[in-house]
């Protein structure tokens, strides 16, 4: 339980349905004053509380801010400063929430954790866990879903995932919940003001700059860092030419950030590592699916085959703009989610 909307919706409509309900919040951030957070924060946990005690079950909250550093900040700096894009909300649902989260929930004697998501689990006829996109594409998650594990799939319950947002905001009002007209959380929860390029420079000593290059090798201006750039990026280049540039590569080695016209950033294939194969086995000969390589992005078709060690091939049908390394690529059967992994 955030202490928002969907997670306080999702806790109300099971225990409504007669669940035996525990309430668990996550504490990621120094309850001093002093966080950076923009959700779970002490207003957030209170929230989560009072929604709890009004609706009559027990609420926890779960000191996660030694694992939350470790696993998503940590990664988001790294991985910044080796000129990759991150996505913290993959690894934080992956490797803090369901795996975490359902450890605690097991030791409660629980079944289940439900939680906000907008995406929906359902069931193969050989017993398979799929995962599905969620009934309000707008709202869709499961992009961010992609490497939960058929053991965590078992584990997890979305009750709002068949449900569209105005709909959860309907039945947060009908249940009389607090929460009902709170806004949502917007970008990335620990880097609130969207500055990451200052949240990375405070948190990395090493960071050096370079050279902003022409694609023919010429030097147009100089930078700060690599962790100031991500492919695609056209604004805040420092560079006045008389047509638009945009990043289309990143050498965190040199320190060398090169760019070029948007025709520069299409490519018509990617590979990608750590491919969690969700709803089908990994397949050793071309697959025809649809591919998102960003939350916002409309996936794509094209074909998949696995290649070894965990990583897999797409080639699009037609070119894509900013394939970015670090953000993660899903592989989609209309609503199903049938892998995905992380775009080298």
């Amino acid at each position: 339980m955030s202490g928002g909307v969907d997670s306080s919706v999702a806790a109300a409509l099971l225990a409504e349905q007669g669940h035996d309900v525990i309430g668990l919040s996550m504490q990621l951030y120094p309850q001093n004053g002093n966080h950076f957070g923009s959700c779970c924060t002490l207003d957030d946990l209170h929230d989560a509380r009072r929604v709890a005690t009004a609706l009559g079950f027990p609420h926890y909250i779960l000191n996660l801010e030694e694992r939350f550093n470790d696993t998503v900040i940590s990664n988001f700096v790294h991985e910044y400063a080796s000129g990759r894009t991150p996505l913290p909300c993959a690894h934080c649902n992956s490797d803090l929430k369901f795996s975490t989260l359902l450890e605690r929930a097991r030791g409660f004697g629980s079944d289940s954790v439900a939680t906000g998501h907008y995406a929906r689990i359902d069931r193969s006829p050989d017993g398979r866990w799929l995962l599905k996109r969620s009934v309000d594409r707008d709202k869709d998650q499961s992009y961010f879903l992609f490497s939960l594990t058929q053991d965590q799939l078992a584990g997890a319950l979305f009750p709002v995932g068949s449900l569209s947002k105005p709909a959860v905001r309907t039945e947060a009002r009908r249940l009389g919940l607090t929460v009902a007209d709170k806004a949502d959380s917007q970008e990335i929860c620990f880097v609130p003001d969207g500055d990451y390029a200052t949240f990375v420079a405070s948190r990395r000593v090493d960071s050096h700059g370079g050279a902003i290059l022409d694609e023919h090798g010429r030097t147009l201006a100089t930078h700060g860092g690599v962790h100031r750039f991500t492919i695609g990026q056209r604004k805040g280049l420092g560079i006045a030419t008389g047509m638009p540039l945009y990043v289309v590569k990143i050498d965190a080695e040199s320190g060398d950030v090169t760019v070029g016209p948007r025709s520069s950033l299409e490519r018509a294939s990617l590979t990608a590592s750590s491919v969690n194969w969700v709803s089908a086995d990994a397949p050793a000969e071309w697959l025809r699916v649809s591919a998102q390589i960003r939350h916002r992005h409309r996936a794509a078709p094209g074909r998949v085959r696995a290649l070894d060690d965990r990583r897999a091939e797409f080639e699009f049908d037609d070119p894509q703009a900013a394939i970015t390394p670090g953000q993660a690529v899903v592989f989609y059967d209309e609503d199903l989610v049938v892998g995905g992994g992380w775009i080298e």
